[in-house]
């Protein structure tokens, strides 16, 4: 039999594009699992692997955050970092029609509009990041530094 070829996320289509190395793991998955069992079960230090959040601006614009999966987002920090007075998370039913991707697929690479992005400090210690890759199931082992430039990040200490 013919080996099965992995279907590209968009996110992968765009790691493509921009010539970015990147090392893709899949799992079983068919609804939301958190981060640290995503990390036990590809058998990945949680430190590497990063969540993405999804919050909304005092002035109702977006931010997205990338951070550990047992970090917690500290909500003043990240306000400050994004210019806001506040921020408030992203009511989940809008996550989708906003972003294209579910929760637990979601992924600062290649959203339906690139909202400002910000990455935990923390990824600079690192010299590999897992994310999402944009769909349940799918993650993305790839340089911090790359993270941070397809995204157009800035790095900041967002962390609780």
């Amino acid at each position: 039999m013919a080996k099965e070829k992995e279907v590209k996320t968009n996110a992968m289509r765009i790691l493509d594009k921009n010539k970015i190395v990147y090392e893709s793991h899949t799992y079983e998955c068919t609804e939301f699992t958190d981060g640290a069992q995503i990390a036990d079960t590809l058998g990945l230090p949680h430190e590497k692997v990063y969540k993405t959040l999804v919050t909304v601006g005092k002035s109702r614009q977006n931010y997205v955050f990338v951070l550990p999966i047992d970090d917690e987002l500290d909500m003043k920090k990240a306000a400050k970092a994004a210019g806001e007075k506040s921020l408030e998370m992203l009511p989940l039913k809008e996550l989708t029609p906003l972003t294209g991707y579910v929760r637990g697929g979601c992924t600062s690479i290649g959203m339906k509009k690139q909202f400002p992005t910000i990455i935990s400090k923390s990824i600079l210690d690192l010299e590999k990041v897992v994310v999402s890759g944009g769909r349940l199931g799918s993650q993305l082992e790839l340089a911090p530094k790359d993270l941070i430039a397809v995204t157009r990040a800035k790095v900041e200490d967002v962390t609780v």
